[in-house]
């Protein structure tokens, strides 16, 4: 009789034991980007987050930062990503966001690059006046570096025009003259490559040339959901994190991944050859210079009151 109610005793701390930990289970909602697989992704298929609690589900595609954005402050998703002064423009506005961890970062082997025709009369940025430029989505990464590009040089930040046009389309309206310059950003690496394999295209500038060696965008997170699911959060960026370095030490294998995750998302495998690596920092850190340029750049435009954005509200601390 002892042996039995042993034995139904286990089974019902088992049950209770199951049971609270898929109720504990949270699961993180995400847009994709085309071409290339988020560091979240990759912890996601290297099985980090197995046993921790969390899940990620993919709910489709994002078109660029702002629409990822959008979706988060809906609810949509719990998870987003955008370029830094997006995130920045985006919490003035009174959306209660985190940066949760640098996206990508731009340095000598991550970077966005601006290219021309190979007998286009661009040469420079002053060659810029008049001229549109294919970029995946307006008020975003590309969008500020060109703006900031044309002030370094004494232009108007409208001398040139910017133009959205989906990353997959990019290298075709630049080659079919639709545009005079596309540019390809750090995080379409991928497509940047298979562009450039192609020849005829010439680069005139970068955006490590413009911004120097700094994080290119974040992950973001909703504080309500930081507040609610507080080690949910935590994880959700250490293990990402880990998927971060693994990256920069293993690219090869990193790239067999993506190339897995692309096809099975109906993308063309192919174009995972010519991932670079993310360009962040150890152990996925972020430093107060990633995010104050572009509050010092957006207050000297007048988009952000002096003050009114503080580092420390932005960036979520994970200890």
């Amino acid at each position: 009789m002892k042996k039995r109610l042993a034995f139904i005793a286990a089974l019902t701390f088992a049950s209770v034991s199951f049971s609270s930990l898929a109720q504990d289970t949270v699961t993180l909602r995400y847009l994709a980007s085309y071409g290339g697989i988020s560091a979240h992704e990759l912890a996601d298929a290297l099985g980090y987050f197995k046993g921790t609690g969390v899940t990620l589900e993919n709910k489709g595609y994002a078109s660029g930062g702002p629409e990822s954005l959008f979706a988060l402050a809906s609810g949509s998703v719990d998870i987003g990503s955008a370029a830094t002064p997006a995130v920045l423009n985006a919490i003035a506005s009174g959306n209660k966001f985190v940066a949760a961890y640098p996206t990508n970062g731009i340095d000598n082997t991550t970077k966005s690059i601006f290219y021309v025709r190979e007998d286009s009369p661009i040469r420079s940025v002053k060659d810029l006046v008049g001229k549109s430029v294919a970029i995946n989505t307006l008020g975003a990464h590309l969008d500020y570096t060109l703006r900031e590009a044309l002030r370094q040089v004494g232009l108007p930040q409208n001398a040139a025009k910017p133009v959205a046009v989906p990353g997959p389309q990019l290298e075709q309206v630049l080659r079919s003259g639709q545009v005079d310059v596309a540019a390809f950003g750090y995080w379409q690496t991928t497509f940047e490559g298979v562009a450039r394999s192609h020849g005829g295209l010439r680069p005139v500038f970068n955006d490590t040339d413009v911004l120097g060696e700094i994080a290119g965008g974040f992950t973001v997170l909703r504080e309500d959901f930081v507040k609610e699911h507080p080690d949910a959060a935590k994880t959700f960026v250490r293990e990402s994190a880990r998927a971060l370095d693994y990256a920069r030490e293993h690219p090869q294998e990193v790239r067999d991944i993506m190339a897995k995750e692309l096809k099975a998302r109906g993308e063309n495998p192919d174009v995972a050859r010519y991932f670079t690596g993310y360009g962040v920092r150890p152990g996925g850190h972020a430093e107060n210079r990633d995010v104050q340029y572009w509050i010092d750049i957006l207050e000297r435009d007048g988009a952000l009151g002096k003050g009114q954005i503080q580092v420390t509200h932005v960036l979520f601390n994970a200890q």
